[in-house]
């Protein structure tokens, strides 16, 4: 990886370099994937990142775009490697709309700015990303944190058309990929809104359990026990799914209750 690292920040088209993702810290393990964003000032030719590519790794996909633009790779030691390619100038602007402005969406609203704070920078050629880094080491705003809630919480349960209505509505017809769907759309409104009471960014959307039960200082009661209820019966019991959906957005009214009773 530092021969790969080095040889991407000799291109005349790289601003910077970071490592993002469980391998940026020390909770990983020899099947962690390895995430690394390349900031560009210009486009680097698929053929100029082919053929270094080649030295590394054994399977390539270059210019993949389903989610970011992208080259998806498996390293000769059998690690899979995704590198991302970003302008800097339109990625501080997206976290800016979040942490500046306040902006929430419908789940991972936080993401981003998770991965600038938590990224380990490999290469800085103006400090610019380091600068950006910095800049955005704040403590949670206020706004954003009710800002998220409402909007999450108007699509859980208060809203016409929130998720569980849809959910009940599948359901009813039995259709299980409309349920499957629904209930995902569901989940992610939900880790946004428990994140977002915790005043924790968002981490992305692996291991979100265990992650909740270790970094956040509340959660609604029977956290776990609920949401492995949901999963228990989505399967095998889906007549089940509008109570266990009921049973989660109710525990996490009360503890948003909780909240607002201590602070009146």
């Amino acid at each position: 990886m530092e021969e790969l690292f080095k040889e991407l920040s000799a291109l005349s088209q790289v601003e910077a370099i970071a490592l993002g993702g469980s391998r940026a810290g020390s909770d990983f393990d020899d099947k962690s994937d390895y995430d690394v964003y390349v900031y560009c000032k210009k486009d680097i030719s698929e053929e100029i990142r082919n053929a270094l590519l080649q030295k590394y790794c054994s399977r390539i996909e270059i210019g993949n775009h389903f989610w970011e633009y992208e080259d998806n790779c498996i390293l000769k030691s059998g690690v899979d490697i995704d590198i991302l390619y970003r302008d800097l100038n339109a990625f501080a602007k997206g976290i800016s709309e979040v942490v500046d402005e306040h902006a929430a969406y419908n789940g991972y609203t936080t993401c981003m700015w998770h991965n600038l704070c938590t990224c380990k920078i490999i290469y800085d050629e103006d400090g610019r990303l380091t600068s950006l880094q910095e800049k955005y080491k704040i403590p949670y705003p206020k706004q954003l944190k009710r800002n998220i809630i409402q909007r999450n919480m108007q699509l859980l349960r208060y809203a016409m058309p929130a998720y569980e209505v849809q959910i009940v509505k599948a359901v009813k017809r039995n259709d299980m990929v409309s349920i499957n769907h629904r209930v995902t759309e569901f989940l992610a409104s939900y880790f946004d809104v428990i994140f977002a009471y915790n005043e924790l960014t968002h981490p992305g959307e692996k291991r979100l359990i265990v992650l909740c039960e270790k970094q956040c200082k509340q959660l609604p009661e029977n956290f776990r026990e609920n949401l492995e209820q949901l999963f228990s019966d989505m399967f095998s019991r889906p007549e089940c799914i509008p109570v266990d959906i009921d049973v989660i957005v109710s525990e996490l009214e009360k503890l948003l209750r909780c909240q607002r009773e201590n602070t009146q």
